[in-house]
């Protein structure tokens, strides 16, 4: 007999389906058998009963469906049909029943308010969906209403009523002030259920007009406010002053201070109240007390507990919070209010109510013709629920008669079905708090026997356990079924098997002849079917040799093993758990193959080590105790190296993988971290051994990956800390089958070395990579966007073949493939390549100059076509040459000039030109093999611009009142000169500014005699050249007239000017006036001669600057040509360089330097370009004899001035006059000796007149001995010697001198024999 038992709960998750009832079908969740079988409409989605819409937007009524064939839809409103074809605002979505009321274009919610319900039919019954009633929510404005103050008295207790409009659904109410902040509550103060605000005692401090109830409307998302309300709360203090002033002395007065008093309910009122609650709720009970102190509220049931796990207090204990009341809740609630002068109870009685709630609902019901079956609809509630039922939504009394169908209050009975008997029953449970409605089907199917278990399904199971194989089927009538073993085995029977009634097959204990094949057979009166599932039975995985109990000593090392044994079909993971835990994240832990070790022991390492052996089937594990100890004191111990390991063994050889093993080496009180193991490859590479791989120090095998056609022999090196051991002795010979390449060359390009080849290269493959004998290429190549096809051939071993006869400069499509003995490499992949490049065919035309300034010019030019180009674009060469200067009209050496603007750029700017000059360019394109033709050469003309410095400025035969100028031309006129400017000014010992006198000089003249000044004066020189752009940079000098030899008469300070009115006639011999200086500002302050020296990033901008002392100057600097606004830059302190950084190369850039506090006075523009669009001279300047002896002149210069420093700093603070005497050796001043012959000495210390602010000096040349009578040296004029950020000399000198002290120091320079004399006078 067959045996049928329930399978056990711990193997419901392995087996399908074993839940089918006797008395009807389930059909199974299987895609495709739902998509073949009729079945009656299923309401899968629809909206709630009660439906409050947005009327702001669209109402979307829900109704989804399923069914078989799909089912059709209808709707009612409010019990009659609605017609949703005669609303334009209706829709209802394809294939769905969902209603889409369009509100949102010009609809009104209101007009839609009512009760819908949908029907889904199809032609095997008809389900309804439930009642949902429709309403737009609603927000009603607050009520206007006149709110008087409220004046209360300190102590009395106080409500304010919010009273907020009715809205649908019920807002939710707050308390705010004006500025929309919560107002604070406590027990003291609190909100209530209905929205009022509750003091149970007014303080002071309650006192404010902005008590706002606000009340929001989350629906419509709207908040609608109260008026404010006030509150006034008069102290008693207060009140017995205003008291008081209205009574006399004589009248008794007096109001009572607070008083205590004891609790009263402010809510509920009364003793005694009722409270309904609906089954499910929650339950919320509220009570609210006045008094002072404040009370506290208490909440008790009468004749019972508060429910634990659902019962809350809110509001400071005010509410009472049962959550998920059923009619166990029902009862009497007491709340009590208590303070120290006594309490206040209130009893609220509660009843519990009921909507009907399901106890049964009713199941869809799938029956074969002739069976039978029931639907069962059972419910409950307060009062209890009436059921009634219906047919395809119309009442069941009223329905078409079904001979086959009985109702019975709750059930309907069905006996010997037929096919017509196919409905939706719909049960409605209602009493007067609501109702229930569920559909269920009834459907009656005639289906032979189908088998749902994929054919031929592989089970696999562990032997000695239980194997379950599945046979999940469907028919109507329901199908027996009967298990076979093997193709032609013979019905399963006996207490081996156990046969479940949703068609699985259980065996309890499978053994290893329980594998094979095992039919499954459905067969009913409708037909028969079978399917095949196959049983494997597995070895057990076992732990065969288990980790041992260890004791080790603190520091040491151990090891646990854990050696399996498995099924060779199986792959085990093995995972090592310390105290059951994952093992620490420390690289002292080492995970070997068969093993756990743990290196320098600690204490932490104390515990229990599990070894965890997982497959796909099963699980074993096993576990073992550390101990930890403390070690003995040892004796110093002596490290080494380790060993070289030995006894290399090969084992398990395959075409591509072999086994290493071996045996270490001592490793001589170091432990071995880890183990080398390198290869020889005796077929290629004799004698050369290649790193292969390493392992860590506790394994000894290792499977090796190996390549075809290598003869390889293996060798070992253990590692420590110490070092590394010798190589072990090599292994035995391995010799690998040949086989095809593996991989292709790799770098494979085509680039051509002549016009008309392509040359394609490769990086060849290496020895072993060749994987057999004949190592071959083979190169294929086809010209890149023409319909031709590969031209192949195969060559040796090399890396290089050339393809002659090719199109100049033409994309290829180039492949190359390794092949030997055996076959090819698989399919390369494609590399594009040029054939070879020739020189540019034609120039670039439209070659057009733009002369910007002086300096600078900006050349434009149309691209060549990029055929004509015959190769890779590169650029263009500007080459431009000055043919000569316009000025001096003689040609010299032409300079070529080259400029590379990159890439496919068409325009330039070009720097550094010669004004006043005519120049010539052409531009040619460039490739990778070189230059093309040049333009026509263009002919272009810089303008005038200002000169330079005169190329000297003598001042000689000076005397009493004259002295004579001579000048040279301007090294650089830059144009026509027009006149010569000369500006000139005396300067008294204390280096005080006279008036300054400006004479124009015609251009033709070299020379002058200044006559009429002062004797025994010295005056400063301004002189530059000009042209028709302005005057150029100019050169000063001093120089001094010698000293009346009478010396009869002392000249008046202040009585007549420096200089007389009529500059060349004959002034007389005796001057009975001093010349009247001034302390003024220098006339005409200047920055000239700004020079730029500009790299890629950024440039050194330098200049000369005339003017007072301590100016701070700034430099400002944009891109030449543009009309953005100028960049300023602040330079620290008052240098006269600053380093413009953060440029752009290759960039024309216009610059000036001006100075702080004087408006408008700045430098004139210099233009200079950044790199890498550099010119490159085709002479190198370091080879220029004039560049050489610049170098030595300035280095002997500065040699110079360190030997003068040097002496000066030890000749010491006095000065003999006689010395000075004898150094200058001035006629004129030789006569002026004392008795003794000279003036004695003089001390640094003496009281001299500090420089004055605005003293001007020579800036770039010293007075000559036989011009003055003094040096630089004595006037405070010194050298401030600067580098650029390069490295170069600036050479430029300071123009003012350090402030000498007041008293009391030394002054820094002894005074001139001249100056000290007119210190007397």
């Amino acid at each position: 007999m067959m045996k049928k038992k329930s399978i056990s709960s711990s193997k419901a998750s392995l087996v399908l389906f074993l839940c089918q009832m006797i008395s009807a079908l389930d059909v199974p969740l299987d895609s495709k058998l739902l998509e073949e079988l009729s079945q009656p409409p299923t309401i899968t989605q629809q909206s709630p009963k009660d439906y409050i819409v947005d009327p702001r937007e669209n109402i979307v009524i829900q109704c989804e469906a399923k069914g078989k064939p799909p089912p059709s839809f209808s709707w009612t409103r409010n019990g009659t049909h609605f017609d949703i074809d005669k609303d334009a605002q209706v829709t209802m979505k394809p294939n769905s029943g969902t209603l889409v009321i369009n509100i949102m274009n010009g609809g009104k919610a209101e007009a839609y308010e009512g009760v819908y319900q949908c029907t889904a039919r199809n032609e095997r019954g008809a389900a309804i969906s439930n009642n949902i009633v429709i309403r737009p929510s609603r927000s009603p404005l607050w009520t206007k209403e006149k709110l008087e103050p409220n004046q209360v008295r300190e102590g009395d207790s106080l409500v304010l009523h919010c009273r907020p409009p009715v809205g649908l659904p019920p807002p939710i109410i707050f308390w705010m002030d004006n500025a929309f902040q919560r107002l604070p509550q406590s027990e003291r103060v609190s909100q209530g259920l209905n929205g009022d605000l509750y003091f149970s005692n007014v303080q002071p401090e309650d006192t404010r007009e902005d008590y706002i109830c606000y009340a929001r409307f989350n629906h419509t998302q709207t908040i609608q406010q109260k008026q404010p309300i006030s509150v006034k709360v008069f102290s008693m203090d207060s009140l017995n002053d205003t008291i008081a002033a209205n009574l006399s002395d004589t009248d008794i007065y007096g109001a009572k201070p607070v008083t205590e008093r004891q609790p009263i309910l402010l809510t509920p009122t009364g003793s005694t109240s009722t409270k309904v609650e609906l089954r499910g709720n929650v339950l919320l009970l509220e009570c609210i007390a006045a008094g002072l102190p404040t009370p506290v509220i208490r909440w008790i049931k009468e004749g019972g507990e508060l429910p634990a796990n659902r019962t809350f207090f809110e509001n400071f204990k005010k509410t009472l919070k049962i959550i998920d009341v059923s009619e166990a809740d029902s009862g009497n609630y007491k709340c009590i209010a208590r303070n120290i002068l006594g309490s206040a109870h209130h009893v609220i009685s509660v009843t519990v109510k009921a909507a009907p709630y399901w106890i049964t609902a009713p199941r869809n019901l799938v029956l074969s013709p002739g069976e039978d079956g029931t639907l069962i609809c059972r419910a409950n509630g307060n009062p209890k629920p009436n059921i009634s039922w219906l047919a395809n939504g119309v009442p069941i009394a009223i329905a078409p008669e079904d001979p086959s169908r009985k109702v019975d209050g709750d059930t309907i009975i069905f006996s010997h079905v037929q096919e017509r008997s196919s409905a939706v029953y719909q049960c409605n449970a209602s009493n007067e708090y609501g109702y229930l409605l569920a559909n269920a089907f009834v459907n009656i199917l005639a289906e032979p026997p189908r088998i749902l278990t994929p054919a031929n399904k592989l089970y696999q199971v562990i032997a000695d356990s239980p194997a379950l194989l599945d046979c999940a089927y469907f028919g109507s009538p329901k199908p027996e079924i009967e298990w076979f073993k093997g193709v032609k085995g013979s019905i399963l029977r006996g207490n081996e098997y156990i046969f479940h009634d949703n068609g699985t097959l259980e065996i309890p204990v499978a053994q290893k002849d329980s594998a094979g094949t095992y039919t499954c057979v459905a067969r009913n009166e409708l037909g028969k079917i079978q399917n095949e599932v196959q049983l494997e039975v597995k070895d057990p995985t076992m732990i065969i040799k288990q980790p041992e109990y260890k004791v080790i000593q603190r520091y040491g090392q151990v090891s646990f093993e854990c050696i399996i044994k498995h099924d060779s079909t199986l792959l085990p993971t093995v995972t090592w758990l310390k105290d059951n835990d994952e093992l620490p994240d420390d690289e002292r832990f080492l995970i070997g193959k068969d093993n756990l070790t743990i290196m320098n022991v600690t204490d932490k390492d104390d515990g229990t080590y599990t070894c965890i052996v997982n497959t796909t089937l099963d699980s074993v594990s096993a576990s073992a105790v550390l101990t930890v100890v403390a070690a003995p004191p040892t004796p110093a111990i002596i490290y080494a190296r380790p060993n070289p390991p030995f006894d290399l063994e090969l084992t398990g050889q395959l075409e591509r993988s072999v086994e290493l093993s071996w045996i270490p080496g001592d490793e001589n009180n170091s432990p071995i971290t880890n183990f080398v193991i390198e290869y020889e490859d005796g077929l290629h590479e004799p004698g050369v051994w290649h790193y292969q791989t390493e392992v860590p120090g506790t394994q000894t095998t290792i499977q090796l990956k190996l390549s075809p056609y290598v003869n390889y022999s293996f060798r070992v090196i253990a590692v420590n800390e110490i070092g590394r051991s010798q190589p072990s002795e090599p292994s035995e010979q391995y010799l690998t089958k040949s086989a095809n390449p593996d991989e292709n060359p790799s770098n494979v390009q085509g680039i051509g070395s002549e016009p008309d080849n392509l040359v394609i290269t490769w990086e060849s493959l290496k020895g072993f990579q060749s994987n057999g004998p004949g190592l071959q290429y083979k190169v294929s190549w086809r010209q890149k966007d023409v319909d031709d096809e590969w031209t192949s051939v195969i060559v040796a071993n090399v890396s290089k073949y050339i393809v002659s006869g090719t199109p100049t400069f033409v994309p290829y499509e180039i492949k190359v493939q390794a092949l030997n003995d055996l076959g090819y490499a698989p399919e390369p992949s494609e590399v594009i390549g040029h054939s070879g490049e020739d020189l540019p065919m034609v120039a670039p035309g439209n070659v057009q100059v733009h002369v910007i300034n002086s300096t600078l010019a900006k050349v434009h030019w149309d691209p060549v076509p990029l055929k004509t180009v015959r190769g890779h674009l590169q650029g263009y060469k500007v080459y431009y040459w000055k043919v000569q200067s316009l000025s001096r009209r003689s040609k010299r050496h032409v300079e070529k000039k080259i400029l590379t603007f990159r890439g496919n750029k068409t325009f330039g700017m070009l720097p550094g030109l010669e004004p006043y000059s005519s120049y010539k360019l052409n531009v040619r394109v460039v490739n990778g093999k070189g230059e093309g033709p040049a333009s026509p050469d263009k002919v272009f003309k810089t303008p005038e611009g200002v000169p330079s410095s005169p190329s000297f400025l003598k001042i000689t035969n000076p005397t009493l009142n004259s002295l004579t100028l001579e000048w040279g031309l301007p090294t650089h006129p830059n144009g026509v000169l027009t006149s010569y400017i000369l500006k000139f000014q005396p300067i008294n010992n204390t280096h005080e500014l006279g008036p300054l006198v400006e004479i124009r000089i015609p251009a033709n003249e070299s020379s002058l005699i200044l006559k009429n000044l002062n004797y025994s004066t010295r005056y400063k020189f301004y002189f530059n050249a000009q042209t028709s752009v302005g005057s150029g940079s100019q050169i000063t000098e001093e120089a001094v007239t010698i000293m009346d030899e009478a010396g009869i008469l002392r000249p008046a300070v202040g009585a007549g000017k420096g200089y007389s009115e009529t500059l060349f006639a004959t002034s007389p011999v005796m001057h009975t006036v001093r010349p009247t200086f001034y302390k003024v500002q220098p006339l005409y302050p200047r920055i000239r001669n700004v020079t730029t020296a500009a790299a890629e990033t950024y440039a050194n901008i330098s200049w000369e600057y005339e003017g007072p002392d301590h100016v701070n100057f700034y430099v400002e600097y944009g891109v030449a040509g543009s009309k953005e606004d100028w960049k300023k830059e602040i330079v620290n302190g008052s240098r006269s360089f600053f380093v413009l950084k953060g440029l752009t190369p290759g960039t024309a850039y216009k610059v000036r330097v001006g100075a702080e506090g004087l408006s408008g006075f700045r430098s004139s523009e210099d233009v200079f370009e950044t790199g890498p669009a550099m010119a490159s001279r085709q002479v190198d300047i370091a080879t220029q004899g004039w560049f050489i002896g610049l170098m030595c002149a300035v280095a002997l210069l500065i040699l110079i001035l360190l030997i003068v420093c040097f002496i000066r700093r030890n000749k010491g603070g006095k000065y003999p006059v006689k010395e000075k005497e004898d150094a200058h050796a001035d006629p004129e001043i030789q006569p002026m000796k004392e008795d003794d012959g000279t003036f004695g000495e003089y001390s640094d210390a003496e009281d001299h007149k500090p420089l004055k602010k605005g003293s001007r000096t020579p800036s770039d040349r010293t007075v000559k001995k036989e011009d003055s009578d003094d040096s630089l040296v004595d006037y405070g004029e010194g050298v401030n010697g600067q580098f650029n950020e390069d490295g170069s000399f600036i050479g430029q000198y300071s123009g003012k001198k350090e402030k000498e002290p007041a008293e009391g120091n030394e002054s820094s320079e002894a005074p001139s024999p001249v100056n000290a004399m007119n210190s007397f006078v």
